[in-house]
């Protein structure tokens, strides 16, 4: 089930991508990628190294930082997934990142670290 739930949400983070920057091949390999990390991110996530910030990214924590390349990448595409959106909509990338944190918690997998508005986290 944790699984599915993260899939879910990377699949529709990419659709989203889709939607506004047509099937380019940069569009598709930010897919291809994002879609290659989720079991990684998954491991990351059922071990509590990593939690879904209020601001829509992966962040670690702890000071310990395993599979650093893996959030970093996956960090990276989401930020051009975000800007792409905020493009289209006319809207600041920072607000497109804030409204997608909200889906990923409400989609977000019981165990899982969360980061509310306020900024301290929570285990769901």
């Amino acid at each position: 089930m944790l699984n599915r739930n993260y899939i879910r949400i990377s699949i529709s983070l990419v659709i989203a991508l889709f939607m506004l920057s047509g099937t380019s091949a940069y569009t598709a390999s930010i897919k291809d990628r994002m879609v290659a990390r989720i079991p990684a991110i998954n491991s990351l996530k059922d071990k509590g190294a990593i939690g879904e910030n209020n601001r829509g990214f992966l962040e670690y924590r702890s000071s310990s930082q395993p599979e650093k390349s893996v959030v970093q990448g996956e960090n990276k595409d989401r930020q051009s997934v975000y800007d792409a959106i905020a493009k289209k909509e006319g809207v600041d990338s920072k607000l497109v990142g804030q409204r997608r944190a909200k889906q990923i918690l409400s989609m977000g997998s019981p165990g899982h670290w969360f980061e509310k508005p306020d900024g301290s986290w929570f285990k769901k």
